[in-house]
């Protein structure tokens, strides 16, 4: 056997053969550069806090959030200051180690409780940008359905570090969010699903405390491949690392079922007696007086549950509060709607009362905020269609709108249409077509093509009217229902009044 280690593109060969004889051919091994940075790995100088550049103070996170963020005063004023208090700490920690650096050593790990649509992924990601800090989302329910699978938590650690264009140091300073984390709690037996929720609980409750996630995976064939190719370089492969020792956790959910936990343990009371008046009837006035054994019954371990040490609770969206999302300036569905409109050159408005009709049906979907976006789509998704296809370069958002979206698109393009005929017919022909309102509902009525066609029928239909109208010397007509109706026979009857007013009958 040969001592001379085989090159890279021999080993690929040889790796891709052993896996076509054995699953067939459809197997292939992609092309990788084995002497290139692996994913999850930067040549550029490392960040962490200090790329941060964090200065901001509670206060001024605060301040920021409110700007987008409304009728949720109590969460935002927790989370500011917790998330400001994290950096702070971890960058005074850096500045100032310490030889026991274990000792209150306790993250800000924060626990959201809220219902759906009020916001809870939104004002993470605003934290995240805001700060400068790689954010990753999770979901609960992606790990609690395959069972208990580590490696598959483990994947949040190595999406941060992809979030941070591969700097580790700066993704070991991350967020990571990982929301219905209401949907892993174990309902108290030892067998099926709640196994499974028992052990996700486990995997996460290793990341958040303080341990090292490996960016490789046996289930990754190139990371093998590169580190086969490290041991014939160097003698040992280095195995690259990130710690999550520095990174904040927030989890969020709904918790179903929560509040009425809280009730039964406040009307137990003392001695057996409880006091009606002071327990509080509404579910989010009885969120507020959350504990740990509550969470605990709920279905969380006691482990789990420590290392959320802050609970900040979201109060569900009324219709009022919807109403001051959309009017809030900041507002991502109607800036959101106003820039897809904008890409067509179309200026779009709202009058008040819109808004308000909005937030009301959003409302009744019981979704919260993601119901406005939901309305609006299902109202403005015929224009977004058609105008840009028009000539209308404005389009103002009224109640009628909302409540009848079919009938006001086809006014307003069947206008359009009419005032695009009359335009090209002025500028052909240098005579003016008047059309009433009447005129309009008749066309509206009986052409009944989308506007494009309108334009093309009417026209055919005036064809000739630039002859008639010269040889009835006339420089405008009023065109009324009737003339609509039969537009040769007005033209032959008019021409003949001409001639026979001038005597050349």
């Amino acid at each position: 056997m040969s001592k001379t280690p085989p090159n890279a593109d021999k080993i690929r060969e040889e790796v891709g053969d052993f896996l076509r004889e054995r699953y067939g051919e459809t197997v292939s091994v992609a092309d990788y550069d084995l002497n290139g940075p692996h994913e999850g790995t930067t040549t550029k100088p490392e960040g962490g806090v200090d790329a941060i550049n964090f200065t901001l103070r509670p206060t001024e996170l605060e301040a920021y959030l409110r700007q987008y963020v409304v009728h949720q005063e109590e969460a935002i004023e927790v989370l500011a200051t917790k998330i400001c208090t994290h950096f702070h700490r971890r960058k005074w920690e850096n500045e100032n180690p310490s030889n026991e650096p274990n000792v209150g050593r306790i993250k800000s790990n924060i626990l959201m409780i809220g219902p759906t649509g009020v916001g809870k992924t939104y004002i993470v990601k605003l934290i995240a940008d805001k700060i400068g800090v790689p954010f990753v989302k999770g979901d609960a329910t992606k790990f609690s359905e395959t069972g208990y699978v580590g490696g598959d938590v483990d994947d949040l650690i190595r999406d941060l570090v992809r979030e941070a264009d591969g700097d580790i140091a700066l993704a070991e300073y991350g967020i990571i969010y990982v929301d219905e984390i209401d949907k892993i709690a174990a309902s108290g037996n030892t067998v099926g699903p709640d196994v499974s929720r028992t052990g996700v609980q486990r995997a996460l409750l290793k990341l958040m405390e303080d341990t090292e996630v490996d960016l490789r995976t046996p289930h990754d064939l190139a990371s093998q491949m590169e580190a086969v190719m490290e041991t014939q370089r160097r003698g040992k492969a280095v195995r690259k690392k990130v710690s999550t020792r520095n990174m904040l956790f927030i989890m969020s959910g709904a918790f179903s079922g929560l509040s009425e936990i809280i009730r039964r343990r406040l009307s137990k009371g003392t001695m057996g007696f409880h006091r009606e008046g002071e327990i509080p009837t509404a579910n989010e006035e009885l969120l507020k007086r959350v504990t740990t054994t509550d969470l605990m019954q709920y279905g969380f371990e006691s482990e789990f549950v420590g290392r959320l040490p802050v609970v900040a609770q979201l109060t569900e969206l009324d219709e009022t509060a919807l109403y001051d999302v959309l009017r809030n300036p900041h507002s991502a569905v109607i800036q959101g709607k106003t820039r897809d409109f904008a890409a067509y050159g179309i200026k779009l408005s709202f009058e008040d009362a819109a808004l308000r009709e909005i937030a009301r049906r959003a409302h009744s979907l019981g979704i919260g905020a993601r119901g406005l976006t939901s309305v609006v789509e299902r109202a403005l998704i015929k224009f977004e269609k058609l105008l840009p296809s028009s000539t209308l370069r404005s389009l103002h958002v009224t109640v009628e709108l909302i409540e009848n979206p079919e009938k006001v698109a086809s006014d307003l393009l069947v206008t359009d249409a009419i005032n695009t005929f009359q335009r090209s017919f002025l500028e052909k022909h240098g005579l003016v077509l008047e059309l009433p309102a009447e005129s309009h509902r008749w066309i509206r009525e009986n052409i009944q093509e989308e506007p494009i066609q309108i334009v093309y029928r009417l026209q055919q239909m005036f064809s000739n009217y630039e002859y008639g109208l010269k040889l009835a010397n006339r420089q405008s007509l009023e065109v009324s229902p009737e003339v609509l109706a039969n537009p040769e026979q007005f033209l032959d009857a008019m021409i003949k009044r001409a001639y026979a007013e001038r005597g050349e009958g």
